[in-house]
């Protein structure tokens, strides 16, 4: 009977099990989330003691750049350990397709993410005994952060199956993703035909579109695309070793 019920289980939800489990018995996770923590609460904690104000603006406008670092570092290992030593090719002779190997991995990440970033909620505590907060934004800032993880986890992804290093794969990933959160602080040197164009890629803008409480259709699919696109690749990459 158990073993029907296993035959059934998907394998992305199987693959995704196994990435989490490697990845919270080591001491990355803890360590990686740690940092996190700290850095997001330097920035948080400076506004609320020395400026005293009760918000989270501060930490909203930092967090395109947080996870541009930290989910590259948590991303970097999925693929590029597997390919280094060779258990990628066993992994691949499975019963399994590409997009289940991929689907697996982005969930792991992206949950990873999401646990990561899951601590930062009780920052709304002292927001709510010590002011009144504004909720509106504050929703929108951590569902904006939710976009960000699955796109961010999309790149990491990709970038760690397109190389054996774990090193260049994080270095990889940090590009992209870095690249499209500081787009909309270059575009006063851009030419104006491309303004428009390279507006619309900034991840920090619809971030902060979302983070203000206000959800647009256009922001929404801009994080929904980009995640797709990313993981279409990461597929597309995965059907070529296997070929």
């Amino acid at each position: 009977m158990n073993n029907k019920k296993t035959n059934k289980r998907s394998p992305a939800l199987v693959i995704m099990k196994r990435e989490m489990g490697a990845y919270f018995a080591s001491p990355t996770a803890y360590i990686v989330t740690v940092v996190f923590l700290i850095t997001a609460g330097i920035f948080v904690f400076q506004v609320f003691f020395f400026q005293s104000r009760a918000e989270l603006r501060s930490y909203f406008s930092l967090l395109p750049f947080l996870l541009s670092f930290f989910i590259p570092a948590l991303t970097m290992r999925l693929f590029a350990e597997e390919k280094r030593s060779g258990s990628i090719e066993t992994l691949l002779t499975l019963p399994v397709t590409e997009t289940h190997v991929v689907t697996g991995k982005w969930l792991a990440a992206f949950f990873s993410s999401g646990a990561m970033i899951a601590p930062t909620l009780l920052y709304i505590i002292p927001l709510v005994i010590f002011g009144s907060p504004d909720f509106g934004p504050i929703v929108g800032g951590f569902l904006g952060a939710l976009f960000l993880c699955a796109a961010f986890s999309a790149i990491g992804v990709f970038a760690s199956s397109v190389t054996k290093n774990q090193i260049i794969a994080f270095i990889v990933a940090l590009a992209i993703c870095i690249t499209l959160t500081m787009v909309n602080t270059f575009l006063i040197f851009l030419p104006a035909r491309i303004v428009d164009v390279a507006s619309y890629l900034s991840a920090s803008t619809h971030f902060t579109s979302i983070s203000r409480g206000i959800i647009d259709t256009r922001d929404v699919l801009y994080f929904v695309s980009l995640t797709v696109f990313f993981f279409y690749l990461t597929v597309i990459a995965q059907q070529k070793e296997r070929n």
